[in-house]
Order: structure tokens, then sequence, then C-alpha cells
């Protein structure tokens, strides 16, 4: 159910502050017998962070609301959102998430990844406060979880790693061979000017070589 927003409320979202607000503003606005039931939203953002669209996806009971990947992203993707941020409130006040609210939180990131609808925050409000999942940083330890992530996603991450591995390794030897390359022709100029009695501080300026160096040639 697609949510009324005033022009007010369609703001630049710079916070989860600001967002609570708004988003406590839509709670409140609920008869009270719903504001004892769990609401599940997906908050669409443009590419400025702007709210475009806020949509109830859906209403449980007192304890907990199911939702499935397909309905949270329906919306967002027929409104070409850019970013999404995820919210749902707890009736008993509670803000701390659940296993379930961190395991659906895991879900729908890397969903969002993979539709390339990014999910920025999962947040849980009651009337009072709430819970943001990226201000507390659990957001970014549920971007290194694999439980979701297709295999062949996780294979293409494993050889993008070992690529870079690679050609890190390799500029590595190539500026090695360079630095021994010069050292060596540096060496060898060195050889020939001592040989024509060239002085010293003359033979460091052109080869780079230290005094000593240039001492045990």
């Amino acid at each position: 159910m697609n949510i009324t927003l005033t022009d007010k409320e369609k703001i630049k979202v710079m916070n989860s502050t600001d967002l609570f607000k708004i988003m406590q503003s839509i709670l409140l606005r609920e008869q009270r017998v719903d504001q004892d039931r769990e609401h599940f939203w997906t908050v669409c953002l443009n590419r400025a962070n702007v709210i475009m669209n806020i949509e109830l996806v859906s209403m449980g009971n007192v304890f907990s609301t199911g939702v499935l990947p397909m309905e949270v992203f329906s919306i967002p993707l027929q409104k070409r959102s850019v970013n999404l941020i995820i919210v749902h409130n707890h009736p008993s006040g509670e803000l701390t998430p659940s296993t379930a609210d961190i395991d659906v939180t895991d879900h729908l990131y890397q969903v969002g990844k993979f539709l390339n609808v990014p999910v920025l925050d999962h947040m849980i409000i009651s009337k009072e406060g709430y819970f943001s999942f990226a201000d507390d940083g659990l957001l970014g330890e549920i971007s290194q979880s694999l439980k979701y992530v297709p295999v062949f996603m996780q294979k293409q991450k494993a050889l993008k790693e070992q690529r870079k591995e690679f050609e890190k390794t390799t500029k590595q030897i190539v500026k090695k061979t360079e630095r021994d390359s010069k050292k060596e022709l540096a060496i060898e100029m060195a050889k020939v000017m001592k040989e024509n009695g060239e002085d010293v501080e003359k033979i460091i300026l052109y080869t780079g070589l230290s005094k000593t160096a240039i001492g045990r040639l």
C-alpha cells in the first residue's frame, strides 16, 4: 500500500534521524489497533537520496511481519529507485534487532546488491525511538556475509580477488625488475666514469649511487 506523503515529507535523507521523523509520523497516523501490529515499509530514494515513495509492504501481528524479497523490491524496481531503506516497527518498544531481523536484513541486502538497488539501512522504529543497522555498524558486518550470496557470485568474487592479487604481484615484479635494471646500468656507468678518472661527486650526480657504493667498485 502506497503511503501518501506531503511535499514536506519528500525530503533528502541526510541521516537516520531525518527518516525516523517521517516514519514516526506515518506510524502515529495509524489507528491505535494498527499501531500495535508490526509494519514493514520500503523507502525508495533517488540518486540524490530524496524520498520518492514509501510503501507499506506488509502488516503482521503483534510479534512479527513476514516479508519476501519479491514483495520488498517490486515497487523500488517499478519506481526505478537508486537506493532503498527498509523500515519496520516493534510495537513492544524494544529496539534491539532480533535474530530474525538480522537474517532478513542479510537476505534483503544481498538481493538488493544483486538487483543493483542497494539497501542503505534497515531501521527498527517505535513511537519513541529507533535503531539503525547502518549507524550501529551491523549493516557493515552483514555486507560481509555469504549466507545469501549465490555460489556463482562467490566464485566471481574469488576470481576477481585472485586477479587483483595477480596484477598487484605482477606490478611489483615489473617495478623490481626496472629498479634492478636501472641499478645495474648505474653501476656500469659508474665503473666507466671511475676508470676515466671522473670526480666522485660527478659520478654520484650522474648515477644516483652513494659514495660508499661507488667506493666499493
